[in-house]
């Protein structure tokens, strides 16, 4: 009875975060295997179906060391200028905030609920007037500065939908837990961007043959208050910054940015993390090295250049900058937790993206990865533009499911059904997502 207690004023993230295993044990009397799955008790069973509220189908194929999804999504409202309070809050200093599942489910993604990653302050008493944004480097030909009006004069003007993800999605999942920002699921979305292309501004200063990376800086300032302290500093290899989707935007989905996302002016880049689109955008440099600006060197947005085990501490020189994202998917409708009658089918909905060429296909599974069925999946508007997948679900009787989301790019590149490999930062997690449905008889 004690140790009851203790497990409820622990909370089951915590406890599982200490021993997924031992959790396991300890909550449904499960006995682990070599295979990851494990045998469960008839009375660990029933505990189970109490507990998620029907029974368990295909529970002997539910993986060891994992929270079932209908115990694991909870979410805060909160309030933020410009924003939904269906965004839930990860931290205020710097304001962090990402978007539910359930609210990914249009088109594009609203803009008062794309989420929210801020590494300083945002900039105060912004007069467009005054606004400019420089050009200068060891391999730039010139330095020149524009105005926004010279921007959107000189330049021609072009809209992609362009998804962008912080590396760190998904972070709350690794274990051993990962420093960091514990996004779930939601920081992710994709909006119509409208800028000039990167590469037309470069060309317009003219780069060296030497050049390697370009970078930005912002007018954020840093949480410590220091104006003379840079909040972050990330870039591109030039390839990148010179490919007809990265933009230099002004506005989202047809109107001013966000203030929260940048306002008025930023970098966009599609398939690359997110944090690599500067935000408040005031200069840019062209490096004939790879950039060495804050969060550019020592752990940050990296991972371990060869495999390592959870746990393992990875020193500097062995980890390798993250540039393409994974393949990944979300599935955005219905809610985790939804009813349904039996006989009766299931529609869902949900998102995939790629940082290849596009997302080939996209698949569901009801029994824990066993078996896996095709979803139809829409071409991308461009790339880099997310891509919508639906399908409709049968299920073979009453109890309790979980629908697992799967998505595959052109180049073969597929999710895992579980973690993928752990990192010291919780970076790049693109394991399947996965709802939990409840089907009942009338």
């Amino acid at each position: 009875m004690k140790q009851k207690k203790k497990i409820q004023q622990q909370g089951i993230h915590q406890l599982y975060a200490k021993d997924p295993i031992a959790a396991d044990q300890l909550l449904w009397g499960r006995i682990g295997k070599s295979n990851r799955r494990g045998f469960i008790k008839k009375s660990a069973l029933a505990a189970m179906s109490v507990a998620l509220g029907g029974k368990m189908v295909f529970a002997d194929n539910f993986p060891m060391g994992m929270i079932p999804a209908g115990l694991a999504h909870a979410s805060e409202a909160f309030s933020l200028p410009g924003k939904s309070s269906n965004l839930v809050i990860l931290n205020d200093k710097p304001i962090n905030a990402e978007t539910p599942p359930e609210y990914l489910d249009d088109a594009l993604t609203p803009n008062n609920l794309f989420f929210v990653r801020n590494n300083g302050l945002p900039p105060r008493n912004i007069n467009l007037e005054n606004w400019t944004l420089s050009i200068e480097g060891e391999s730039a030909r010139q330095k020149k500065t524009y105005t926004l009006a010279e921007l959107k004069s000189k330049f021609k003007h072009y809209t992609y939908q362009l998804t962008l993800e912080c590396g760190g999605n998904g972070r709350k999942e690794f274990n051993p837990p990962a420093k960091g920002n514990q996004w779930s699921t939601g920081a992710i979305g994709c909006a119509e961007w409208t800028g000039v292309r990167l590469k037309d501004v470069l060309e317009d200063i003219g780069i060296k043959s030497n050049a390697v990376y370009v970078a930005y800086y912002g007018k954020d300032t840093h949480i410590s208050g220091d104006p003379k302290k840079v909040v972050i500093s990330r870039g591109v290899p030039i390839a990148k910054a010179f490919e007809e989707e990265s933009l230099i935007a002004w506005a989202m989905n047809g109107e001013d940015i966000p203030m929260l996302n940048g306002y008025p002016l930023r970098l966009v880049f599609g398939g690359f993390p997110a944090s690599c689109s500067g935000k408040w955008l005031s200069k840019i440099v062209i490096r004939n090295k790879v950039h060495d600006g804050p969060k550019m060197t020592g752990q940050s947005y990296r991972v371990p250049c060869k495999s390592v085990a959870p746990g393992t501490k990875v020193e500097d020189e062995d980890m390798c900058i993250i540039e393409g994202m994974p393949t990944k998917s979300l599935i955005t409708y219905p809610k985790s937790g939804a009813m349904i009658q039996l006989n009766q089918k299931l529609p869902i909905r949900g998102k995939a993206w790629t940082s290849t060429e596009q997302v080939k296909s996209v698949a569901y599974s009801i029994d824990f990865g066993v078996t896996w069925q095709a979803c139809q999946l829409e071409k991308p508007v461009n790339r880099y533009a997310w891509q919508p997948f639906s399908a409709k679900i049968e299920f073979p009787q009453e109890g309790y499911y979980e629908v697992w989301a799967k998505a595959t790019d052109i180049s073969g590149n597929s999710q895992p059904m579980l973690l993928p490999g752990w990192n010291p930062r919780g970076y790049l997690n693109n394991a399947c997502h996965r709802i939990a449905v409840k089907v009942q008889i009338k």
